[in-house]
């Protein structure tokens, strides 16, 4: 065995074919984005305390560090579609890798809350390489391609889960530090690992396009309402999306205390809304590759609102189940939108397109962050919180039903 396969990063996933491989690497970098884009949801309040912060205060006076490293996240997507235009993709998913890494690293030896500031910063300017850059890269080629972005998103939403349950058990078992520099480092061997990997096989090779996706060439008819769908949907949904990541740890601690609270029982039962949630992308997924994607987009919308706004008046138990059924809708949308892009976008714009929409979702959903804290601060509670979050999930079903009805759903722009 040598470094040159690929394989000795990870030895677990040796002998694997180069293709099933190649999507391996790219599922494991969205599993590695979003986790480490969220260690900092359940290591806010520990790093406050730890910065002096009183325990009333802690949580509510270090939600500002993160925001700029999600106005980064989406700010800098145009940038990283940029760099795999004029150079390629499989490099920027290196830089993705070891970047972030990096940026987790020394986020967790801060000694001052300017440094911790800095330090989640530059983990959203890498971690803005991914979506447009991997996303892409998982729609090459055709076929099943809503399987394959379902797929993609389970293991990005892997990462949402793994978030509070690995970032409360090492607060728990050691320091918030260590919830950054192990991650981190995980990610650069991740990053050596691609970069062996691309080396042995074609580097920039894409799989080849199934002939009859090349039936459609360039923009698709409707191109220019379904954008426009997709901007409204991308709008909202980051809303929704945003703040729903990023708040139910700490509405777990606040209202599940009839349970435990302990940290790192909260956080286990947020990993698990999230991971058992994520499997719904998969049922997402195989319907938009049968049926038309209009009709399923409109259920899924249709169905955030509702759960959002029940999850509003519930604690404990009752406040667990109707999380999980709002979040198997929220997170079933994630598919749809970057299939949607594929049927309408051909590959030599979808890296831009990608762009564009990540900046749309992350901007906003920084947005979700600073207007959850102001109406935290103002004392008007969790409840109203989710009130507001739930609004902003009707939206999306107006987006919806906007959007214009393609008869052919297997088909793809290429």
């Amino acid at each position: 065995m040598n470094l040159s396969n690929g394989y000795l990063i990870i030895p677990i996933i040796f002998m694997i074919k180069p293709n099933s491989l190649r999507l391996l690497y790219l599922n494991f970098g969205h599993f590695t984005n979003h986790m480490l884009m969220l260690i900092f949801a359940k290591a806010a309040f520990s790093a406050g305390i730890d910065f002096g912060f009183g325990k009333d205060g802690a949580y509510a006076e270090m939600i500002p560090y993160g925001i700029p490293s999600l106005v980064l996240f989406g700010a800098c997507a145009p940038l990283a579609a940029l760099g795999a235009d004029h150079w390629n993709r499989n490099g920027m998913l290196t830089v993705f890798f070891i970047g972030i890494g990096l940026s987790s690293i020394l986020t967790g030896f801060a000694q001052s809350l300017l440094q911790i500031g800095f330090g989640l910063a530059f983990i959203g300017v890498f971690a803005s390489i991914y979506h447009p850059v991997g996303i892409a890269m998982v729609i090459e080629g055709g076929g099943k391609v809503g399987w394959r972005l379902g797929m993609n998103g389970v293991w990005g939403n892997m990462g949402v889960a793994a978030a509070p349950l690995v970032t409360g058990l090492t607060i728990a078992q050691f320091d918030w530090r260590l919830a950054f520099i192990i991650p981190g480092s995980v990610s650069i061997l991740f990053g050596l690992g691609y970069l062996s990997f691309v080396r042995s096989v074609s580097a920039g090779r894409t799989p080849e396009a199934n002939r009859q996706e090349k039936e459609l060439v360039g923009f698709a008819p409707g191109w220019k309402r379904a954008l426009v769908s997709l901007a409204l949907v991308t709008a909202a949904g980051g809303f929704v999306f945003g703040a729903m990541t990023f708040l139910i740890p700490r509405l777990f601690d606040v209202r599940m205390q009839g349970i435990s609270e302990d940290l790192a029982v909260t956080g286990t039962l947020a990993a698990l809304i999230y991971a058992v949630a994520a499997f719904a992308q998969l049922v997402v997924g195989r319907a938009i590759d049968k049926r038309n994607i209009k009709t399923v987009l409109i259920f899924i919308a249709a169905g955030q609102p509702l759960f959002l706004s029940l999850m509003a008046m519930q604690t404990d138990y009752t406040l667990f189940a109707v999380s999980l059924l709002a979040m198997g809708f929220v997170f079933g949308q994630i598919p749809i939108t970057d299939a949607l892009l594929s049927q309408y976008v051909p590959d030599q714009w979808r890296t831009k397109v990608l762009s564009i929409k990540f900046m749309i979702n992350l901007v906003i959903g920084a947005f979700a962050l600073m207007t959850a804290r102001y109406l935290l601060s103002t004392g008007a509670g969790f409840e109203t919180v989710m009130r507001v979050i739930a609004i902003a999930a009707c939206f999306i079903v107006g987006a919806a039903i906007l959007l214009p009805k393609r008869h052919d759903p297997s088909k793809i722009a290429i």
